[in-house]
């Protein structure tokens, strides 16, 4: 029990990232990066286009890792946002849907993808639709972050002082 309750307040303390702290301007992951995740969302019809190309995706999808972890690890504070982010999950799940929604639609109105071309030309609208998906998805994480931070700021600033009024008023007694 005692472990469970760790876990539990490892996993509430990792999901409050503190990201006034964050700079967006140097914080934003690269567009190619995101390549990587549009080839494997394409992986399933690159599979089936190329089922021996499957020791080629894993090797990406270290890769990945690999690079996640070294060149962009000043920008996990970000990606940790983007993770716990609901826009994130919105497109994982809208991507999740795309692929097995026009797979089904296009096998009950009797088009099946089943050459290797159509797999291809899947793979690389899935890919190019992710890539697009994870860069907007970071664009308004950034403009959110910016916000937030300039309220932080803003409240941490003492309010400058108010100028008096320098002008005498008169006032008409009638």
């Amino acid at each position: 029990m005692n472990i469970l309750k760790n876990l539990k307040q490892r996993r509430q303390q990792t999901a409050q990232v503190d990201l006034t702290t964050v700079d967006p301007s140097e914080s934003r992951l690269p567009v190619w990066f995101f390549g990587f995740e549009g080839v494997l969302a394409g992986a399933f019809d690159i599979l089936k286009a190329f089922p021996h190309a499957w020791p080629a995706l894993v090797v990406l999808g270290l890769v990945n890792i690999t690079v996640s972890l070294t060149m962009l690890r000043r920008r996990v504070r970000l990606a940790k946002a983007l993770w716990r982010g609901k826009e994130t999950r919105k497109v994982a799940f809208g991507l999740l849907g795309l692929r097995l929604g026009s797979h089904a639609l296009l096998h009950l109105a009797d088009f099946a993808v089943t050459s290797v071309l159509g797999h291809l030309a899947f793979a690389l609208v899935m890919a190019t639709v992710t890539v697009g998906l994870l860069a907007w998805t970071q664009e308004i994480a950034l403009r959110a972050l910016a916000a937030q931070r300039a309220k932080a700021t803003e409240a941490a600033a003492p309010a400058a002082p108010a100028e008096a009024d320098t002008t005498d008023e008169l006032t008409i007694a009638a």
